[in-house]
């Protein structure tokens, strides 16, 4: 079997159907769809969605209900356990994939099996309708494996749907030392990239909506640093943190710095996590860029060029602004 639609299921039993009705790919032998549901409020709900999708899919359903509620990092590492595809291809449950994405991927794996990791282009789809394209390189690229590669690749990674990596070369990479950063996937993506070859795919494979809110906090793990259905400025922080926690244990591991190299590449890049937070008041907001200040996200001119575009004209205005800038461009700026 090719891949393994992995799906880290809480809640969200109208939104996960959703995202199974867009998978359609022509080989039905060639996938699988591998749903782990986190004992959230909702699982009768979740289960009875998955059981009458079952009866009438053509592909494979492996729908596992955890004994306790794991958190999303271990949640995470429960799908990698319970899957047996070559390809692990994460799906957030809120999530689709863009119609006739997945014949071209699957497409793509085949002629390209000594990859390790995959990165996708995706749709960020605004309450207005408007489709954003998160478009990285002017086509398909391939990187070779190195220090170079894993900077370049993990800020790009973090949004998990469309995450595509070799399963045989993460599963003995199943750590608990990254729960509660809501990051593993970084973890394994930064192993896989300092060894094997990597791909960037330039179809748009997946799409996200301007939607809902953050589960995360529920779970044992993750009390205490995150709050359910909101995302407050100490939430921010603690999960910025936990980039950190990942690239210090490589760096310990492999005895070099690319700490500082990723904070200098997202400082670069920096302007979405700066602008989470500027809606709740221009006080609150430069608490915050006081605090990433700390952290040592200021490493980049572009990243002032930010703040103030953002202390001028609000989040709604510069919004507008990188939008029709990528527009213009045609994919994200290398900066």
């Amino acid at each position: 079997m090719l891949i393994s639609i992995c799906i880290p299921n809480y809640n969200r039993p109208k939104e996960l159907l959703r995202l199974l009705k867009t998978i359609d790919a022509s080989d039905k032998e060639a996938l699988e769809i591998v749903i782990c549901e986190d004992r959230s409020p909702k699982m009768l709900e979740v289960r009875g969605v998955v059981a009458e999708f079952s009866k009438n899919t053509p592909y494979r359903v492996n729908y596992v209900e955890n004994e306790v509620n794991l958190g999303y990092d271990k949640n995470i590492r429960a799908c990698i356990t319970n899957a047996k595809g070559d390809w692990i291809v994460y799906m957030g449950n809120d999530d689709e994939f863009v119609p006739g994405a997945l014949d071209q991927l699957v497409d793509f794996l085949k002629k390209n099996e000594k990859l390790g990791y995959v990165l996708k282009s995706h749709y960020f789809i605004h309450k207005n309708h408007k489709k954003e394209r998160f478009r990285y390189y002017e086509g398909t690229t391939f990187f070779e494996p190195g220090l170079d590669t894993y900077v370049k690749m993990f800020r790009k990674s973090v949004f998990i749907s469309g995450f595509t990596i070799k399963r045989d070369l993460v599963v003995s990479l199943l750590k608990p030392d990254f729960d509660g950063t809501l990051l593993f996937q970084l973890y394994i993506l930064a192993e896989v990239c300092l060894k094997y070859p990597v791909a960037y795919f330039d179809v748009p494979l997946t799409q996200q909506y301007d939607e809902g809110f953050p589960e995360f906090g529920n779970a044992e793990s993750e009390k205490g640093l995150y709050t359910p259905g909101s995302i407050t400025v100490e939430n921010s922080l603690k999960f910025l943190q936990g980039y950190f926690k990942i690239t210090q244990y490589i760096d310990n591991e492999y005895n070099f710095n690319s700490t500082d190299l990723i904070k200098n590449d997202m400082s670069k890049y920096f302007y979405p996590n700066l602008a989470v937070q500027r809606n709740k008041g221009l006080k609150v907001f430069l608490k915050y860029v006081k605090e990433l200040n700390k952290i040592g996200f200021n490493s980049s001119f572009y990243y002032y060029i930010y703040v103030i575009m953002l202390v001028l004209f609000g989040k709604r205005i510069c919004d507008n602004l990188v939008r029709i800038l990528k527009d213009i461009i045609g994919k994200t700026p290398k900066l």
